[in-house]
């Protein structure tokens, strides 16, 4: 979406004439944050901090003269960096991240700077810089995790949950956002399969695997609302579909035959976003789930349960036991209406 072709109202919040930092900005959410956070809140500054100039370069010819969209080249496992960007930044959104499981089973070592040591500099730089709120985005393998990625994120969840107690007399407050595959995102599986249509072959990993699936605007909406809900110390899950890989291969190419390659490297058959263990002190609330930390006696705290309700004690949320599945016509239709967009942010 183009500033341009936005059709939202403006809608008087905290966001409204703040300014905001995305780190990993040029990315597939930094791509739907950005325009959709104008449109309905018109920041008086957005900065979009990334390592990444082309990608930057190509991003700021979206906006042209628009004057509260900033770029910022910097690495947010430089922590003098951070802090000149934040300088004077109310709100952080933390999407910066490697974050290909593959890549990073490969690659542990700048895995792990990125994404714990990341998440240690930001922290650092947001207390010392005194802004008010920061949301990060995690991942549904962060829950019970198999793979290098996944447990770097969980790393990442817990320092941010700790953000809270370590910032102490600093109102600096931090909380998480989960959600599992976000569909059409650059280097997801359906502008893979996709690219693959007219092969008349897919590769399948297992026919039995299934996936949470997320709109970037969802993801977007979720980002918002931790703002707006936030005491600290939140995970923010939101409530999506399921769907099977194999059921998602044939809303993509309906007539290709399918090849069963096995799982990769660090892969789960399912997805998990909350786990037993986290049940018994995870709140269930209309659109979303909220797992609040056990420490300090915080998932006790009234402001923070705002009106949930306690989950039952071996409650978990897997993607083979969601009551909630997208059929492969959902998908179709999906597909048809972003064609154009998908793969390309």
């Amino acid at each position: 979406m183009k500033p341009s072709e936005n059709p939202l109202r403006i809608v008087f919040t905290m966001l409204t004439n703040s300014s905001i930092l995305i780190t990993g900005g040029t990315g597939s959410f930094g791509h739907t944050f950005v325009p959709l956070t104008l449109a309905k809140y018109n920041p008086s500054r957005l900065v979009i901090y990334s390592r990444d100039e082309m990608k930057q370069w190509e991003m700021a010819k979206l906006y042209g003269d628009d004057k509260r969209v900033r770029f910022f080249i910097g690495d947010v496992r430089d922590k003098d960096r951070l802090a000149r960007a934040l300088s004077g930044i109310d709100y952080v959104v933390h999407a910066a991240a490697t974050k290909i499981v593959p890549t990073a089973e490969y690659n542990p070592f700048e895995c792990v700077k990125t994404n714990v040591f990341g998440a240690m500099n930001l922290i650092d730089a947001c207390i010392d810089q005194g802004v008010k709120r920061v949301v990060a985005l995690s991942t549904d393998k962060a829950s019970s995790p198999a793979n290098l990625y996944g447990a770097t994120k969980l790393t990442s969840d817990k320092l941010f949950i700790a953000g809270n107690s370590y910032s102490g007399n600093n109102d600096t407050r931090f909380a998480v956002v989960r959600y599992g595959n976000v569909m059409g995102s650059r280097g997801s599986v359906i502008p893979f399969f996709l690219s693959l249509a007219d092969k008349g072959e897919l590769p399948i990993t297992d026919a039995r695997m299934t996936r949470f699936m997320i709109t970037l605007e969802q993801g977007v909406d979720l980002v918002w609302h931790a703002f707006d809900d936030m005491v600290g110390g939140e995970i923010y899950v939101k409530k999506i579909p399921s769907m099977k890989v194999i059921d998602l291969a044939s809303a993509v190419a309906p007539h290709a035959h399918h090849n069963v390659v096995g799982i990769r490297p660090g892969e789960k058959l399912h997805e998990q976003m909350i786990g037993s263990e986290d049940a018994p002190h995870t709140y269930e609330y209309a659109e979303h789930y909220k797992v609040l930390p056990a420490i300090h006696n915080w998932s006790h705290d009234p402001a923070r349960i705002n009106g949930g309700t306690l989950v039952a004690s071996d409650f978990t949320y897997c993607s083979d036991n969601n009551s909630e599945w997208m059929s492969i016509v959902t998908l179709q239709a999906w597909i048809e209406q972003n064609r154009e967009h998908i793969g390309k942010i």
